[in-house]
């Protein structure tokens, strides 16, 4: 029986009763182990204690999570403090992961705050505004909503004509559900729209640095991924990265 690829998880630094834990939602392990058909190993977001160079090698591609944290203002050139929650450690190895697996020719995957991750450490930045600018859509729901409700709220977005997506979906348009307050501002170095949502808001994009493919999504393609074909397709392009057939 063959081995199957092994995908690193990003983790967050989340306060567990008294103490700190390395933490990722079952949903997003659970989703790619199962579509993907992956392995898992998670990643610490402890920089002082590793470097993302230790162990990518060992490897066949990363994802980089969504998380309740925010990235930090100053890492894309911004001098007011911003709102968090924010996880600085996390910060720092995600910039230490893009760096390493692009060096290293390997895959790499966002979702949410992971394809936010992406953009900034590519020299992109975010904007904040993008459940309170009335020149947009609300991409988030109201404060106070309900955790599950907010996977309700949803747009449709245009995807690029011969982007990774399109090709995937077979379709010139997808319907995500909608949960950031933040969003790309200025597109990283070297990225291409794959997805947009009517107001113009960058909701994906793909590269190929070095050879391998990046492929980051805004929306959340893990949650209840069971019972939605085209999130599924989105974990089935990654276990094609893993196994180099992308």
């Amino acid at each position: 029986m063959s081995a199957r690829p092994v995908l690193g998880i990003i983790a967050c630094n989340r306060q567990v009763g008294a103490e700190y834990a390395q933490a990722v939602m079952n949903r997003y392990a659970t989703a790619a182990m199962r579509h993907a058909d992956c392995a898992a190993l998670l990643i610490p977001s402890l920089p002082e204690y590793m470097r993302a160079g230790e162990i990518v090698g060992r490897l066949d591609g990363v994802l980089l999570t969504g998380s309740p944290s925010n990235v930090e203002p100053a890492r894309y050139g911004e001098d007011d403090a911003g709102e968090g929650p924010f996880d600085p450690d996390r910060d720092r190895m995600m910039r230490d992961l893009v760096e390493a697996v692009i060096a290293a020719q390997r895959p790499l995957f966002g979702i949410c705050r992971g394809f936010q991750d992406i953009n900034v450490a590519l020299g992109g930045t975010l904007r904040r505004d993008t459940a309170t600018n009335g020149e947009l859509l609300r991409h988030h729901t109201p404060d106070g909503t309900l955790f599950d409700a907010m996977f309700d709220h949803r747009h449709h977005v245009d995807l690029a004509e011969g982007g990774m997506l399109a090709s995937a979906y077979g379709a010139s348009s997808l319907d995500v559900n909608s949960v950031h307050y933040q969003g790309i501002g200025r597109l990283g170095d070297g990225l291409s729209v794959e997805a947009r949502a009517p107001d113009g808001l960058v909701e994906a994009f793909s590269a190929r640095p070095n050879g391998a493919p990046l492929l980051a999504v805004q929306w959340h393609p893990e949650w209840a991924v069971d019972g939605n074909g085209e999130s599924q397709t989105y974990f089935h392009l990654l276990g094609r990265g893993l196994r180099g057939e992308l």
